[in-house]
C-alpha cells in the first residue's frame, strides 16, 4: 500500500521550528538586556540582609476567669510584635530566638496571660539599615504599683549576633570612652539637684535624690549597652532606682554624633561605616 505524505503537517513542522528559533532569540536578547553594557557582565544583586523585613502583629491576651474573677479590670493585655523575616535562613534563626518572649522579659505569652500585671507588650525600631537591626522592647502593667520596664537590642544582622562594646570600639580607647559618657551622666545628675532645688523641693526630696546619686557612676558594665541610628549612637544608663525614688531618676540617654566618636571607634567594625 502507498502513502501519501500529508503536506499540512510538514507545514506543521517547519511552523513549529520556526517558533523554538524565535523563543530561544527572544530568551537571548533578554539575557543581553540585563547585563551591564559598560563591562558586559551581569550588574551587582542587591546586598543580602541590609534590613530585616519587620511586621507588626497585635495580639490580644484574654485571662482566664479565674484571674477576671481577682481583677475585674485586667481581662485583657494587648501584645504588639515584630515578625522578622527577609533574611537569610541562618541569621533569621538567630534573630527570631533572640526574639522569643522568654529570651526579652522571661515570660513567655502563656505566662502573660495567666498573670495579671502586663497591661501592653510594645516594641520600636530604632534602626533598621546598615546591616544594623535596633530594637527596644517595652512592657507596661500594675502590681502594688504601675510599672514598666524596657530591653534593647542590637543585632548585626550579617552574623545574627547581638554587638558589644569589644565588637564595635577601640580596646584601648574603652577608658577613655567611659570617661565622656560619664561627664554626661555626672552633668545629668548635678542638673536634677539643681532643678530640685530652685523648685523650692522638700527637703526630704532633695535628701533621697542626692543620697541615690552617690553610688553611681558609669562603667565598663554600662559601655555594652548603646543605640544606634545614622547620626551617631546613644549610651544607654540604667541607675535602678526603687519605685518610691524613679522621679529623682537620671533619664540615662548619651548622645554623641560620629565624628565625635571617630577615634573609638573600629574602622573595620560593624560601625566602621559611619566614619568612612
Amino acid at each position: 500500500m502507498e502513502f501519501t505524505r500529508n503536506p499540512r503537517s510538514n507545514l506543521t513542522k517547519a511552523t513549529l521550528k520556526l517558533m523554538q528559533r524565535l523563543i530561544l532569540l527572544l530568551v537571548t536578547l533578554l539575557g543581553l538586556a540585563v547585563l551591564n553594557v559598560s563591562g558586559g557582565q551581569a550588574g551587582p544583586a542587591p546586598a543580602a540582609g541590609d534590613h530585616a523585613v519587620i511586621q507588626r502583629r497585635r495580639l490580644v491576651l484574654v485571662r482566664p476567669p479565674e484571674i477576671v474573677k481577682r481583677f475585674p479590670h485586667k481581662k485583657q493585655a494587648v501584645v504588639n510584635y515584630p515578625v522578622v523575616s527577609g533574611l537569610n535562613p541562618a541569621v533569621l534563626r538567630r534573630v527570631r530566638t533572640l526574639f522569643d518572649f522568654k529570651n526579652i522579659f522571661d515570660y513567655s505569652l502563656r505566662e502573660y496571660r495567666e498573670d495579671a500585671w502586663l497591661s501592653e507588650f510594645d516594641y520600636v525600631v530604632n534602626h533598621n539599615a546598615n546591616h544594623l537591626l535596633d530594637i527596644t522592647f517595652s512592657q507596661s502593667g500594675s502590681g502594688a504599683y504601675p510599672d514598666q520596664h524596657s530591653k534593647h537590642f542590637l543585632i548585626d544582622l550579617r552574623s545574627g549576633k547581638l554587638l558589644k562594646a569589644a565588637d564595635v570600639f577601640v580596646a584601648e580607647k574603652m577608658p577613655e570612652l567611659i570617661a565622656k559618657v560619664d561627664l554626661k551622666l555626672r552633668a545629668e545628675l548635678k542638673g536634677i539637684l539643681e532643678e530640685l532645688r530652685t523648685s523650692n523641693s522638700d527637703a526630704e526630696d532633695l535628701k533621697m535624690a542626692s543620697e541615690a546619686q552617690e553610688p553611681l557612676s558609669y562603667t565598663s558594665e554600662d559601655l555594652d549597652s548603646f543605640s544606634v541610628n545614622k547620626k551617631g549612637i546613644t549610651f544607654l544608663y540604667d541607675a535602678g532606682y526603687p519605685h518610691a525614688i524613679q522621679a529623682f531618676a537620671p533619664n540615662g540617654r548619651y548622645f554623641f554624633t560620629y565624628a565625635e566618636l571617630k577615634p573609638f571607634i573600629k574602622p573595620d567594625g560593624p560601625l566602621g561605616q559611619f566614619i568612612q
